[in-house]
């Protein structure tokens, strides 16, 4: 198993990617937390518009006692493209997230809730067990606003990009949101979620990096594309067959460009020099994001080797 690898390898947390294509994230989550001990473990990231932030925080709390006291919580907007899969409109995406925020972290500190915002309502909502622990929130992204969302209610923020300009653009906004709720940036985690696909044949990394780019690419903000020589028209591509749920041609219509942009991938050296490069902007933690490499498992002890 992937996780109890990491472990053993050193690594400090796990987080599980929620998408209802993939294996259901609490369900995982669960077996990863019998299957370890030390990890910290968390859905990276969740999003309100699937399900309601009471049920995430009965979810995140069940997962703190089964993994006495591990949990994490990460928690942004979602993946447009795959809510319109489901037939699900993203809406409202900072209003919707920051009311959720409010919810659950009411909800984990054993409160009553009695709310109506314009996303959500709770009428006397409460858990009847309270985590023993603060369980951690961070919120996921890379859009100006998300970020500064981030700085101004959660503990961290994982900032879904490789590239450093992106992820310097995306510390600014989390620092303006520092600022304006009065917190220091010295309590904050930053954590930089970065795509990676490690194996000393370039060509294979690449291949194997190209499913987990095309949501990437897709979802790139304008401002992160402004920066990058990539044909508007490539995007546009890849975001058609996302939106017909064709995600193996999606997959096959990611260019170079996009890969070498928004992944790392090649010789672990090139692994190495960005995270140099990121903790020099301020990266408290760097996430070795999916796939990790075309052998997971070899590629996650090559990057333990080298930078644990």
């Amino acid at each position: 198993m992937l996780a109890r690898e990491a472990e053993r390898l050193g690594f400090q947390q796990v987080w599980v990617s929620d998408h209802y294509h993939n294996r259901h994230v609490h369900s995982a989550l669960t077996q990863l937390a019998l299957a370890t001990k030390k990890v910290r473990l968390g859905p990276g990231v969740t999003n309100p518009h699937l399900v309601h932030p009471a049920v995430t925080a009965s979810a995140i709390a069940t997962l703190n006692e089964v993994s006495k006291g591990r949990a994490l919580l990460g928690i942004s907007s979602g993946d447009p493209f795959l809510l319109e899969i489901v037939g699900v409109k993203q809406r409202d995406p900072i209003i919707c997230v920051r009311e959720s925020i409010f919810i659950i972290q009411k909800l984990l500190r054993g409160q009553q809730v009695d709310f109506s915002g314009d996303c959500f309502s709770c009428h006397g909502a409460g858990l009847r067990f309270k985590p023993a622990d603060k369980i951690p929130i961070y919120v996921g992204g890379r859009r100006r606003k998300m970020m500064q969302l981030a700085g101004e209610t959660a503990d961290g923020v994982l900032i879904n990009a490789s590239h450093p300009t992106d992820v310097m653009d995306a510390m600014k906004s989390v620092k303006q949101g520092l600022k304006s709720s009065g917190r220091s940036p010295r309590d904050f985690d930053f954590a930089s979620y970065t795509a990676s696909s490690i194996d000393k044949d370039l060509k294979k990394a690449r291949e194997a990096a190209r499913g987990v780019v095309a949501f990437i690419a897709a979802s790139a903000p304008e401002e992160s594309l402004a920066h990058r020589d990539i044909p508007a028209e490539d995007i546009e591509v890849v975001r058609g067959f996302l939106r017909k749920g064709e995600i193996a041609k999606a997959r096959e219509a990611v260019t170079r460009e996009m890969i070498d942009e928004f992944a790392v991938c090649g010789e672990v050296d090139e692994l190495v020099s960005r995270v140099q490069k990121l903790k020099k902007l301020g990266a408290t933690r760097i996430v070795i994001g999916s796939p990790i490499g075309p052998d997971s498992f070899e590629s996650l002890k090559l990057i333990a080797k080298n930078l644990i």
